[in-house]
């Protein structure tokens, strides 16, 4: 009789097992396919652009810091396309590298239909050694509590000049690193580029019934866009789960246009530029910004259907991160040439409206810090701030004619903060 109901209880089991891996493999859960498209993803960039160990990648930017069923995580990488799998099985992620443009996305599995798209090759100019800091400047930068957990980069820029640097265990000047959401104010540039150059008005209407340039580069657009990390959210369904990114984000529902930071936003302002520029769409970061500036080593990715990932995906060394700096503390002129409209930086300096502290150009007028407590913490009145996920921050302080630009894998449960090592730097003498 024992062996007759433990018989049955083992074909019960199978037979439950056997249902879900059906299941698993037939119509993954959502939360699944978003957890292997961002290890894809993030496998892909870091292997192709950055140079890095995939095991390495997978085991430190992947699974530490994420949710635990990304421990379940399984890769291969087979030329140039990444696929990443539950248990080595179910809910598969794919993302394939193209020369000029990283790494992309591809939801539908299909990579023969983006993997032809792609730009010629720009080699980066060799960085060379870091510059070695002195005086209280190598103290700082030497201070783990000030530099922060999971610091990858560190570089302190004044009047154009790289004053000190420090990196991580494996990186150094040459490593292309990725600023998340500091991409959002390297759009914004280039939305200025096109409205110098291209006739592209602030003003014009890109989402009907009325909404404008203005009010996406000002995170007013009214749109229904949730930002929350958590899980499936319009956030991370966009990023791993959507092959035209801006056509889903203009389709959410429209509401007040009270402030709401939304990443779903960029993407719209970024087919605003991508169509004035028409068919030199996919060059013109190279051609307009990257090359002019002098930014060898940027890369703007694409999500499937061509739309850069303009809330998120730019990779390029944190000497590069920081020259974008000083071309907007230079209130966008380089080597004496105006290459944002008179006032567009300005935009950048100017508030929303907003507590939290962002701005009409999508840059900050607040660290992070800062928006969090709501208390400033003694910067210059004139600081604003690039910012992105993970400790990503470009700081620009025009009245010290000073960059601080501070790189990691710093989640943010972690406490870290960057205001405090702006700080020490700036009051260095």
């Amino acid at each position: 009789m024992l062996k007759k109901s433990l018989a049955g209880l083992g074909l019960t089991l199978l037979v439950m097992i056997t249902g879900v891996a059906i299941w698993l493999s037939a119509a993954p859960p959502e939360l699944l396919r978003v957890g292997t498209g961002y290890a894809a993803k993030i496998l892909c960039s870091n292997v192709f652009l950055t140079g890095r160990d995939a095991r390495t990648v997978l085991a430190e930017d992947v699974q530490a810091p994420g949710h635990p069923l990304l421990k379940l995580v399984t890769f291969n990488i087979d030329d140039r396309v990444v696929t990443t799998r539950l248990l080595g099985m179910f809910a598969p992620g794919t993302a394939v590298y193209r020369p000029g443009l990283g790494c992309v996305s591809v939801i539908d599995g299909d990579v023969a239909k983006v993997a032809g798209l792609g730009l010629p090759d720009v080699k980066p100019e060799p960085q060379g050694a870091a510059v070695v800091p002195t005086g209280k400047l190598a103290d700082i930068l030497s201070d783990p509590a000030l530099t922060g957990p999971g610091m990858r980069a560190v570089v302190v820029m004044q009047d154009g000049k790289i004053m000190g640097e420090a990196y991580g265990e494996g990186f150094s000047p040459d490593t292309r690193l990725l600023g998340w959401s500091m991409t959002k104010t390297v759009n914004a540039a280039l939305l200025g580029r096109a409205a110098q150059d291209l006739g592209l008005s602030l003003d014009q209407t890109v989402v009907a019934p009325a909404v404008s340039v203005r009010d996406l580069a000002a995170m007013k657009s009214g749109l229904a866009f949730n930002e929350d990390y958590g899980g499936v959210s319009d956030v991370s369904r966009m990023l791993y789960l959507e092959p035209d990114m801006a056509t889903f984000a203009a389709g959410l529902p429209a509401g007040d246009k009270s402030y709401a930071y939304s990443t779903g936003t960029s993407l719209i302002l970024t087919r605003s530029w991508m169509t004035a520029a028409g068919k030199d769409a996919l060059a013109y970061p190279r051609d307009a910004l990257f090359g002019p500036l002098g930014m060898t080593s940027a890369v703007f990715e694409t999500d499937e259907s061509g739309t850069f990932v303009g809330g998120s995906y730019i990779y390029a060394t944190a000497r590069d991160w920081g020259r974008f700096g000083q071309f907007l503390l230079q209130d966008g002129v380089w080597n004496r040439q105006r290459l944002l409209p008179e006032g567009f930086v300005g935009l950048m300096q100017t508030s929303n409206g907003s507590a939290e502290g962002y701005s009409q150009m999508q840059s900050w007028l607040k660290g992070p810090g800062e928006s969090d407590t709501g208390k400033m913490t003694g910067l210059p009145a004139d600081t604003f701030w690039l910012r992105g996920h993970d400790g990503q921050s470009v700081t620009i302080i025009p009245s010290q004619r000073l960059i601080v630009v501070r790189m990691g894998l710093t989640p943010w449960d972690r406490g870290y903060r960057p205001e405090a090592l702006v700080k020490a730097i700036a009051e260095v003498k």
